[in-house]
């Protein structure tokens, strides 16, 4: 073999490795913000939380109920240390299947629940200071389920027919102190 196309092995291996470190550190932040809702929930008098698994299995990644006030919330959690975090569609409509089915809640909300990391990336492996920001927003049930993204200053976006339109969807008091920026 020649040294050329010993190193291009060589790239092709580190570029590898490096997308499966990304991939890792991705999921790994996800992970620690849905393990995060999941304690401040449960250090709340009668709210229980649990984490419902993997995405592959079509579940929410947070529940959270409150028997004592009938109120029940399946939150889906994103977290990361860009401008803006997208919500795919089918993750807010799998949120929607889960409440409607617990009808016996009187009270039942889809959170989409956003943590802006206080490092902002930019480029590769470079990062710059930001301030932490923590955003929970009700999912309007009434409007139709669409791609979604949230951005620094707490603003939702969807694309509609093509077109970038704002979604007004309120902020949500979650029932538990947090000690970070949750409104713009």
């Amino acid at each position: 073999m020649t040294s050329i196309s010993l190193m291009k092995d060589r790239v092709k291996i580190k570029t590898k490795k490096d997308n499966k470190k990304i991939a890792r550190t991705r999921r790994q932040r996800g992970y620690n913000w849905e393990d995060t809702l999941v304690k401040r929930f449960n250090s709340t008098e009668h709210w229980k939380a649990f984490r419902l698994g993997s995405p592959s299995v079509a579940l929410p990644d947070v529940l959270a109920v409150n028997n004592h006030d009938g109120t029940i919330f399946t939150i889906e959690a994103k977290s990361g240390t860009s401008t803006s975090l997208p919500v795919p569609a089918d993750q807010i409509e799998r949120c929607q299947k889960w409440i409607t089915t617990f009808e016996i809640y009187r009270d039942r909300k889809v959170i989409l629940a956003f943590k802006f990391l206080s490092k902002k990336r930019i480029g590769l492996g470079q990062y710059e200071s930001r301030e932490l920001r923590e955003f929970f927003k009700i999912w309007d049930g009434s409007t139709g389920i669409t791609d979604c993204v949230c951005t620094y200053d707490g603003e939702v976006f969807s694309r509609i027919n093509g077109k970038r339109e704002k979604v007004n969807l309120v902020e949500f008091t979650m029932p538990f102190k947090t000690k970070h920026r949750t409104s713009a």
